[in-house]
């Protein structure tokens, strides 16, 4: 029987952040909240954007380079939780990333989406989040559809700089 190995060397750096919150008593907070008070945007926290109610940073497991996520700072889970600041503020940083993701990419689209609850998709069903993520014609390969394996041409830090760089100057 043969092995398929797939490597992730990321995934270690991963394991080792999550083992240490974990053991500082920190796993019980939502990663989007903790990612919410992680300070100012920076390619260590992959915050691109911050606005006083809401902010925007790349996905750390991305459909594709440049795919981000645009949550409210207030752990909410839906739209109607919300108050209107909140609202404003999350649809002005949603209205930013896709600007800055079509100047960053030159995108042939945009996917832009919601996953509400768990029976919706959502992993991370309690903090609402709003995915950004550029597509283009013919984007998808054999590795997704064959291996369910997403091939990333490049590192999150070169997205970062891409979207930060991108970000239009009246939304920071």
């Amino acid at each position: 029987m043969a092995l398929d190995q797939l490597w992730a060397g990321w995934r270690s750096q991963y394991v080792a952040q999550a083992t240490a919150a974990e053991r500082a008593g920190e796993g019980g907070r939502c990663v989007f909240c903790r990612l919410a008070a992680s300070g100012a945007p920076s390619v260590e926290n992959l915050v691109v954007w911050r606005g006083q109610r809401a902010f925007a940073a790349l996905n750390l497991y991305p459909y594709g380079s440049g795919h981000l996520l645009v949550l409210p700072v207030r752990h909410q889970a839906d739209l109607a939780g919300l108050d209107r600041a909140e609202s404003d503020e999350l649809w002005t940083g949603v209205r930013a990333a896709v600007s800055a993701v079509q100047a960053a990419y030159q995108p042939d689209g945009v996917n832009l989406g919601a996953n509400l609850g768990r029976a919706a998709g959502a992993g991370l069903p309690d903090h609402l989040h709003m995915h950004v993520v550029p597509r283009w014609a013919g984007d998808t390969n054999f590795m997704t559809t064959v291996a369910g394996v997403r091939v990333l041409p490049e590192p999150l830090s070169e997205a970062w700089r891409k979207i930060t760089e991108a970000w239009p100057d009246g939304d920071r």
